[in-house]
């Protein structure tokens, strides 16, 4: 009877302390945060959303094809879908002013958050209508598929986008 009392002893405290060895803080690859943030060419917190950042980081480069949706070619549509099905588990509308209309909230410049949707209007079309789009990271920086140049990120002060600037979307249940 005692050596079965001692055995459950033991086995209680072992569950004890491999309860405990399980804390709630998130696990960190280090490595890939720190390639990301050096192709990205942002500085990355602990408490930025590094799925986001880790995700967009593999898209970099990628050249532009109108209605592509993989790492071939995608348009600035598939790439903001692609990405918030990864990162966020949430499915976008597959047209700039479909997601601008049906997915999200109207948000101004200065309220942006990270993960929000940046839209544009380009030369020629209705100033109330998005023609391009993309995901706000951090410091007024953006990642999107440029026609001319692929999956790039974009600063939000650069003339073009200053001058194009439709409006920023919030998506709900993104924080």
């Amino acid at each position: 009877m005692k050596k079965l009392l001692s055995h459950l002893l033991i086995l209680n405290i072992l569950a004890v302390l491999l309860a405990s060895c399980g804390t709630s803080a998130p696990s960190y690859n280090y490595k890939e945060l720190a390639r990301a943030s050096i192709r990205l060419n942002i500085d990355i917190d602990m408490k930025d959303n590094h799925r986001l950042y880790v995700e967009s980081a593999k898209w970099l480069g990628v050249p532009y094809r109108g209605g592509g949706n993989n790492k071939r070619g995608i348009d600035c549509s598939g790439l903001t879908s692609h990405l918030y099905k990864k990162v966020y588990r949430k499915k976008l509308e597959r047209n700039s002013d479909d997601q601008r209309t049906k997915n999200c909230r109207k948000v101004s410049k200065s309220k942006l958050r990270e993960g929000d949707l940046v839209l544009f209007f380009h030369n020629g079309r209705k100033k109330r209508t998005a023609s391009h789009v993309g995901i706000y990271l951090k410091d007024n920086k953006f990642i999107h598929a440029s026609t001319s140049r692929g999956v790039i990120v974009s600063s939000l002060n650069e003339e073009y986008y200053r001058k194009h600037w439709l409006s920023g979307g919030r998506v709900s249940g993104i924080k």
